[in-house]
This record gives structure tokens, sequence and C-alpha cells, in this order.
């Protein structure tokens, strides 16, 4: 197979690194590139949506998944899919919603491939009913070290390790994958605006359990009596009765139709993010989100994947690139979700893009992120001064409530904290050890991590 050597960096654009970026298009090819990946190891890359360095190999070889993207079988009575793990959530949705079936958890793109949301064991806005990606999961192939294919079955030590793993047990040939039955390619969504945290967190408590998918926009830079200020969204996918009579969507309810605005320029100045500017960004969402609006029906993009009719949205944070940072803290533990949101309202760190859920009943998965309890994504130019201390002060005040940051996105914590926050991680490495003794598969957060 042909190789190139490439510069690799993940979703935030920070810290890249160089590997032999492979590209195999069948399952022999990626047998032989597992094999022959050399002392450096391997790693299996899918659309490069992690953010940090999950997808990353220093020196080694990177392969690209995504020419296995083969459709194998639909079962449109029974719900279920059998495909290739590099087919995109995208795909998936154009195949599958003219048949009244959508993909079980999505997150907030959908440029991401089958291998890497079972990898991730991503998450969506519906975690508190639907849990995660690997919840859905029936069963998988996996190429492992030693290059043989293994059937992995749900309810077993090497599909827990798998789901969440982050590609470091092996590569993920296929999966059969349950789905969720729509009328309509419409969401039916309710939205209202929060005053601050708490108001935001007792709005979300008292009535979340109505909704299927629900998630706060939050103003992390409104500071006083507005700290935590949000828009919440929530709702479900609207029934067929739901829409007008007379609308073009009855007479093709299930048409998907992505909408695309032009790329990003190829960079930004740098500091064109500035508190101020974010600031009145902030300000003006909030203001111009309605009090309280029903029923309004949106397209699946619209609701789940705004950012995906921007392509290339990653470049307006500059050549420095971003940090996204996701944690979660457990019920019980809300004084600890306020004592951050007010260090980084107090920080005066300029995100435009953050966002607080609430997650339901945790899965299996050994390193899957998702636990019982409120958890926060942000967005923060990797350029802003002292932040590597600063987000190093926030990993430990989380690690001390019993939460844990979001592997999928993180590239800068510090590796004395993960047992922490991971309590089956000494299982992890025992089985990956067994599993793959030379260490065959490696990525650049592996070894920042000692995982």
């Amino acid at each position: 197979m042909p190789a190139e050597t490439v510069s690799v960096t993940g979703w935030g654009r920070t810290a890249p690194t160089t590997a032999r970026l492979i590209r195999p298009r069948t399952y022999e090819e990626a047998v032989a590139a597992v094999r022959g990946c050399g002392a450096r190891g391997g790693i299996p890359r899918g659309l490069g949506r992690a953010y940090g360095d999950a997808a990353q190999n220093a020196g080694g070889a990177v392969l690209d998944m995504t020419g296995l993207d083969r459709i194998h079988a639909i079962d449109a009575a029974d719900g279920t899919v059998l495909c290739d793990a590099g087919v995109s959530l995208h795909r998936l949705m154009q195949v599958l919603l003219p048949l009244g079936w959508f993909v079980p958890v999505t997150p907030g793109t959908r440029y991401v491939t089958v291998g890497g949301a079972i990898g991730a064991d991503i998450h969506g806005k519906n975690h508190h009913v639907s849990g995660s990606f690997s919840r859905h999961v029936l069963s998988l192939e996996l190429l492992t070290a030693d290059g043989g294919v293994r059937t992995v079955e749900r309810d077993t030590p090497l599909f827990d390790a798998t789901t969440g793993g982050m590609g470091l047990t092996g590569v993920i040939l296929t999966a059969t994958i349950r789905l969720h039955p729509v009328e309509t390619a419409l969401m039916q969504v309710d939205t209202e605006r929060a005053a601050d945290l708490d108001d935001l967190m007792a709005r979300l408590t008292t009535t979340d359990h109505r909704y299927r998918y629900s998630v706060a926009w939050i103003d992390l830079l409104a500071r006083g009596a507005a700290t935590g200020r949000a828009v919440l969204t929530r709702g479900d996918h609207a029934p067929l009765e739901a829409l007008p009579k007379a609308a073009r969507a009855r007479r093709d309810p299930l048409a998907f139709r992505p909408s695309r605005l032009p790329a990003a320029p190829a960079f930004l100045p740098e500091g064109l993010l500035t508190r101020r500017t974010v600031g009145l960004f902030n300000a003006l969402w909030y203001r111009r989100a309605p009090r309280a609006r029903a029923g309004e029906l949106q397209r699946i993009p619209a609701f789940f994947h705004p950012l995906d009719g921007v392509p290339h949205w990653n470049r307006v944070y500059g050549r420095s690139g971003f940090v996204q940072y996701q944690f979660v803290v457990g019920y019980g533990r809300e004084e600890t979700l306020r004592r951050i949101v007010h260090r980084i309202s107090e920080r005066r760190c300029p995100s435009f893009l953050a966002v607080l859920k609430r997650f339901g009943d945790a899965d299996p998965g050994w390193l899957s992120f998702p636990a019982p309890g409120w958890t926060l994504a942000l967005d923060i130019p990797a350029a802003l001064p002292g932040l590597d201390a600063f987000l190093d002060g926030l990993d430990e005040e989380v690690a001390a409530a019993g939460g844990r940051v979001y592997l999928a996105k993180d590239s800068r914590m510090r590796p004395d904290l993960l047992a922490a926050m991971y309590p089956r991680l000494s299982d992890f490495r025992a089985l990956r050890q067994e599993l793959d003794p030379r260490g065959v598969f490696m990525s650049d957060l592996a070894r920042r991590l000692t995982l």
C-alpha cells in the first residue's frame, strides 16, 4: 500500500506530529497495515474529529480507515444496520432516513465514522434517555495486534475495553448497530432562556425527562447575577401529524437536506476572538433567543449539527488552534460545577461554544466518559496566556469531585490524574498488555497518559 509522511493533528489543530499515513481499502490491506506498523506502532483514524491527540502517532503509522466505508446490510423491519467502521454518520443518515430510521446517538457533528463513534463511545443530546453510542452496538469485528479478526459481542471484557478505548485495542472493521425509528426528518423543538446557572440547572432537573434531546448553550463570559445564563434547547423527532398539511415537507417528510455555507478561511488573524468580541457575540446570542418558544420545526442538521454547515470552522481560532475542554461531575456535586463556571467566568475565557448537559446511566466501557451527572464542554483559544495552568487546576477540582475529563477531546491533561478519573484504568492496561504485548497499537494520547 502507498504511504505518505504527513503532519497530523486533531480537530483543535494543536500539537501536530508527523506520521506515515496508510489508507487501506480492503480488510486484507488493513491486516497488512497492522502487521507492518513498525516499532512506533499504529493507530486507526477516521474523519479526524477527535479534538486532541487521540488519532496521532508521532514517528509511527496512522491508518486512515475511511476507505472501508461499505454498508453491508440494513434490516428495515428490525431497525439494524451492518456497516464498515469507515462509514460516517452523515452517510448513514443519507441512507437510513428515507427508510424511517435514525442513528441512535449523534454528537455535535455527523462527520464521525462508526469506528470513531465506538472508539470514543460518543454521546449526544439524548444521553439522559439513550446512553452513549456503545449501548446500541450489538457486535463488532476487531482486527487485533496479532493480525487476527475477532467477533466481539456485548458484555465481554474486550467489548468494554474497545468501546471508549480510543482505538488502542485494535482496528474496528465492522459493526452492527440498532437504530431509532422516526416518521420525519424534522425535529419539534422547545427553546427557552435561563437567567443564571441555578435557574438553568433547576429547569434541566425538573423537566428533562419530557424530552429525548436536551442541551443548553451557556454564556461563560457573563458575570455577577447573570453568571451561567443560558439558552436551553430541547426536543424530539417530529411525528408526521406535526407537519403542516400544505408544507413541502409533507410531500417528502423523510428528506435529508443539509445546507452548507462557505468554508472558513485557511487561517484568521490571531487575537480575533478576544474577550470583547466573544462577549459581544454571547450577549447578542442570548438576547436574540426567545424567552420561551414551543413546537418549532427544525431540520435535523440545524438541530444537531449547526457547525457542520461551515466547512473547516475550526480555522476561526487562528493558527494556534483551540482546546476543547469537557468534564463531568456527578449529581450531588453541583457546588463543584458552580465553582468551575465561576472560575471560567472570572478568568474571562473567550468561549462562544460552551454547552451544559445532563448525563444518564453510565455504559460499561472501561474508559467510556459519560457518568451520571453534569457535563460542561467549552472551546478555548489555545493561545490564551496561562491556559495550561488554569486547566490543570480545573482537572484537579474535577478529579477531587470524582469526575473525569473526556479523552476524545483532551490534548494536555497530566497522567497522574487519570486513575482517579477512570477507576477501570488498571483493567484496561492489563487487557492491552495481554492482547498487544508489543505495543502494536499506539498513539500520542496513549504515550502522554501511559494508557
